[in-house]
């Protein structure tokens, strides 16, 4: 156990492990977001991913209220295979535009990594076309890296344009975020580090994300950073990311939400600093694992000035992008969700 932590028997304030006891526990059905939140009144939190084009407003709302105040919104696939170029373009675009814009509409920073996602490198003939146009969008104001890329089903195209992108990722001098696969994870993990060693990429510039139990010893053995993703009953639950930063220490170790279009938990890494601090792991530990390792991970990129962020975003909800506001016809700025009546 890491010297900042130790045990306690506190209930999850996100969601619990298959067949844990407290899962049904009256004191886990009685008490509210809302009381586990007092928790961590006061903290800043980073999520270095979460995919907030598949988001709501309420969504970016609840965030900035639990203590978020900077996000990395990885480029990945949206449900369906892309058809064309042009919906790549329009995609990328929107993480560079529209995306950034609304989330500053809420007081978040807004960052993103730019890059072929796995599923669709085994579309060739349209992802040679977009490795034609990545260039033109990795050096923009606010690309933190190139991602999420990787290994999905680890067949060779994956790993053709897996092996380019990290290139590209040298030759524009930017960190990398690797998506791990969900299946025959340890192996895909392995050979995604060892494809990345390869290559000549310093490990300390090297995200690897999705990490479990099985994965997270030799990702920090071998100099990596060490990404989780507390995505309900699928990925990493946050009881089990609290034994981790346990055993493992907080060291180059992350925690983000990876929240998307499916069912998955924006408020995931607060959820998890409320855990954390309940099971008694100090706030240096939390502040490390929910903020300041991200930041130093991907700040390699010179993009992330957190003077930008740390005092708060000026909000201005009456400014206009392209012509378009968060705003529709007479809309006042600021709406009550508490009122039953809705002018």
């Amino acid at each position: 156990m890491c010297q900042h932590c130790k045990d306690s028997s506190a209930p999850n304030p996100s969601h619990f492990e298959e067949g844990d006891g407290l899962a049904n526990s009256p004191a886990h059905k009685e008490m509210a977001w809302s009381e586990y939140n007092e928790l961590i009144q006061g903290m800043r939190f980073f999520d270095p991913h979460i995919h907030m084009v598949s988001r709501t407003t309420d969504d970016y709302q609840a965030m900035r209220q639990a203590g978020i105040v900077a996000l990395i919104e990885p480029s990945f696939w949206v449900g369906q295979p892309r058809t064309g170029l042009s919906s790549f373009k329009d995609y990328y675009s929107s993480l560079v535009g529209w995306e950034r814009f609304r989330s500053s509409q809420f007081g978040i920073k807004h960052y993103c990594t730019m890059g072929l996602n796995s599923r669709e490198a085994n579309n060739e003939p349209l992802a040679e076309q977009v490795m034609e146009i990545l260039p033109l969008y990795i050096y923009k104001e606010g690309v933190v890296g190139i991602g999420e890329i990787g290994f999905d089903d680890q067949t060779p195209a994956e790993e053709k344009y897996y092996r380019l992108q990290l290139e590209l990722a040298k030759e524009a001098k930017l960190p990398v975020q690797i998506h791990t696969p969900h299946r025959d994870k340890k192996r895909g993990t392995e050979r995604s580090m060892a494809i990345a060693l390869e290559h000549g990429l310093d490990p300390s510039w090297v995200i690897i994300d999705h990490n479990n139990e099985e994965t997270v010893k030799s990702v920090l053995d071998q100099g990596f950073y060490a990404a989780f993703t507390i995505y309900p009953f699928t990925k990493m639950g946050n009881e089990r990311m609290v034994k981790v930063v346990e055993q493992y220490g907080p060291e180059r170790i992350m925690v983000n939400s990876a929240a998307d279009w499916g069912i998955s938990d924006p408020l995931a890494l607060p959820k998890t600093a409320a855990l954390m601090k309940m099971r008694g792991i100090s706030d240096e530990a939390i502040r490390l694992v929910t903020y300041q390792n991200a930041i130093d991970a991907f700040g390699k990129s010179g993009q992330i000035d957190v003077s930008d962020f740390e005092g708060g975003l000026s909000v201005e909800k009456t400014e206009k992008f392209h012509g378009n506001s968060i705003l529709r016809g007479g809309q006042q700025p600021d709406v009550s969700k508490d009122s039953l009546v809705i002018q």
